[in-house]
């Protein structure tokens, strides 16, 4: 299966910041040492050009992210300090979740071991977010592909509200978010789905919850990819989490979505997406399972085309 990761994908950031840069890092060696290597392809994404990007994205706002002129108050609203580095994290990243999705198209399933940056919006950065993979990604397969119906399911614990509203008026683009109720971004934008979940929540009533949403799905959409944004941060010791699920519930909700995935040979692209655990080996643990989760799926698609 092939796993798209590059070195850029980790930078320096200030002491005590809070988002956890070196995850991306550690997940890519621990995935190369550990006993999946040998079935995994790790691939160089490209940069995500422009044309890719001005699909989804303000013109503007891209001239002004690139050339590091956003101002001081768009800076705290990402959350993240300006550098060239983080431009071209921002690029590789969201030209990953292209690449993943036309070899999910190819071989079932493929991830991004970055990605998930979907609290962006046309023309602002938002919450560690500055291009939103999501929906470059699904636009530049509609570009090359316009017959296809893409489903953007958003497991991360945060409301994906730049992908709503950045998808809204896309009738080829079905997004589900499930997400907590509570919790960051204070407005939420509506998507095509949208389940909110108490604090507390928990492996059994989530488990419920998504299995629930994506019957709905099947009988509102038909789509012949998915985007997953497979989160971390739904775990019950993340900083920002508050659902309370535990590890074996998070690799659960990643077997639920590719059991959904199975019958209709669905492919999906996976991205991580968020995850704020004060242990990043917590963080690094949810990520590779939800790999070897998918690796399954890659596995059956062949086992079924042989």
């Amino acid at each position: 299966m092939k796993v798209f990761y590059t070195d850029r994908y980790s930078m320096p950031l200030p002491a005590h910041h809070t988002f956890p840069m070196p995850k991306y890092r550690m997940l890519g060696e621990r995935l190369k040492r550990s006993e999946l290597a040998d079935r995994l392809t790790f691939v160089q994404p490209h940069a995500a050009t422009r044309q890719e990007l001005i699909r989804v994205h303000d013109r503007k706002y891209l001239e002004r992210f690139e050339t590091g002129r956003l101002t001081d108050k768009e800076i705290r609203r990402i959350g993240l300090p300006w550098s060239e580095d983080l431009v071209a994290r921002a690029r590789r990243s969201a030209g990953a979740t292209i690449d993943a999705c036309f070899a999910a198209l190819e071989d079932g399933a493929a991830a991004n071991l970055g990605g998930g940056t979907h609290h962006a919006h046309a023309d602002f950065g938002q919450g560690y977010c500055l291009l939103n993979d999501s929906a470059v990604a699904a636009c530049a397969v509609l570009s090359h592909q316009p017959s296809r119906k893409i489903l953007i399911l958003d497991c991360d614990v945060h409301q994906g509200n730049g992908t709503a509203a950045l998808m809204r008026s896309n009738r080829s683009v079905f997004t589900f978010s499930i997400h907590g109720e509570n919790n960051f971004p204070h407005r939420k934008e509506p998507g095509d789905l949208d389940i909110a979940l108490p604090d507390n929540t928990g492996d059994h009533f989530y488990a419920q919850a998504l299995s629930d949403g994506l019957k709905q799905v099947a009988e509102r959409f038909t789509a012949d990819l998915m985007i997953y944004l497979a989160g971390a941060d739904p775990f019950t010791l993340d900083r920002f989490g508050r659902l309370d699920l535990s590890k074996e519930g998070l690799a659960e909700r990643d077997r639920i979505v590719f059991d959904f995935c199975r019958p209709n040979r669905l492919p999906v692209a996976v991205t991580m997406a968020g995850g704020y655990a004060p242990d990043i080996d917590d963080i690094v643990d949810i990520h590779q399972q939800t790999v070897e989760n998918a690796l399954a799926l890659y596995d059956q698609w062949h086992r079924d085309r042989q």
